[in-house]
């Protein structure tokens, strides 16, 4: 790295992102990975599952890997002297001991490497038309909130997610940012609900995301910067736009550190981008009057290089 081109670069980020593998589509580590090289991060994976296809297709087929195995692979980057890592990102976890093995090796790398992020979207289930209802088992939810939460900088939930982890029900946006600060008291310092069922001032066709990050100065005083995000509803249901959402927002915040309404903005704008993309072509192949299915609505990722790569600002965020 010596010289003046060594000067130029950046330095290399390195990204241990443990999630499920898709073969076919866009979830996991395969919404994640396309969006963080390019953005320019160097990204390790560790398949949690290695699945046919997301599992809202009518079949789908594949292996599971356990927490022993994780560890093994582990082991086997820890004896070549190369598990240094910058970031560690986390998604969708079925069972309680892999979950606990990554705290184990999420500790452990921290201990390398004080200055580690440890970005966590804890999976645990969502609302529909009201009712909230967990799609991972019910033993998952104490691990994360005793055990995965305080160990992580940033965390995404949804509001349903946010609710469990907190105890406390959220029905207005005041309720809302004091979930966020029981959060923060848990551990992370960049918290983000993705998604809320709240009234979103701009009217019924948009969706709110709430975020907050709490800093502390030198002094020991805390700063917090807290912002809503609005962004318009796009009738369909697709997979992996969580995965995605926190792979971009790793990114975005690693680039603008300090300014969570930027990152939010970009992130946001980026998700826009790629979903308005991806219904246009699954209503085109669908074709007319027809409801698009599974395959049709995977997300147009390698098409919306562009815009993950430089998103042009759509979505605004408002400091609150």
């Amino acid at each position: 790295r010596a010289g003046a081109r060594g000067a130029a670069m950046e330095p290399e980020c390195r990204v241990l992102s443990i999630q499920s593998h898709v073969v076919r589509g866009y979830v996991g580590n395969k919404a994640a990975t396309f969006p963080l090289q390019v953005l320019g991060f160097e990204v390790d994976t560790v398949n949690s599952v290695q699945f046919s296809n997301h599992t809202g297709y009518a079949h789908w087929k594949g292996q599971v890997l356990n927490s022993d195995e994780l560890h093994e692979l582990y082991e086997g980057l820890k004896l070549n002297k190369v598990n240094r890592y910058d970031y560690v990102l986390t998604g969708y976890t079925r069972d309680t001991s892999f979950l606990a093995m990554v705290v184990d090796i999420v500790q452990e790398l921290k201990q390398q490497n004080s200055n580690l992020v440890y970005v966590c979207d804890p999976v645990m289930g969502d609302k529909w038309n009201g009712e909230g209802s967990m799609y991972v088992p019910k033993d998952l939810l104490p691990v994360y909130r005793d055990k995965v939460v305080p160990v992580a900088d940033i965390i995404t939930p949804n509001q349903f997610e946010a609710e469990l982890l907190t105890g406390r029900k959220i029905y207005t946006e005041k309720d809302a940012l004091e979930v966020m600060d029981m959060l923060h008291a848990m551990g992370p310092e960049t918290v983000v609900i993705t998604s809320s069922d709240l009234q979103a001032p701009l009217g019924n066709d948009y969706l709110i995301a709430l975020g907050s990050h709490r800093k502390s100065k030198a002094d020991g005083t805390r700063i917090t910067q807290r912002i809503r995000v609005e962004s318009p509803k796009v009738d369909a249901v697709f997979v992996g736009t969580g995965d995605l959402f926190a792979a971009m927002l790793l990114a975005w915040t690693h680039k603008h550190p300090n300014n969570l309404k930027v990152a939010c903005e970009k992130t946001v704008s980026a998700m826009q981008h790629v979903l308005q993309r991806t219904i246009k072509s699954a209503k085109v192949q669908a074709g007319e009057g027809n409801k698009p299915n599974s395959a049709q609505l995977e997300l147009r990722m390698v098409q919306s290089k562009k815009d993950i790569e430089n998103p042009e600002i759509i979505v605004k965020a408002t400091v609150l």
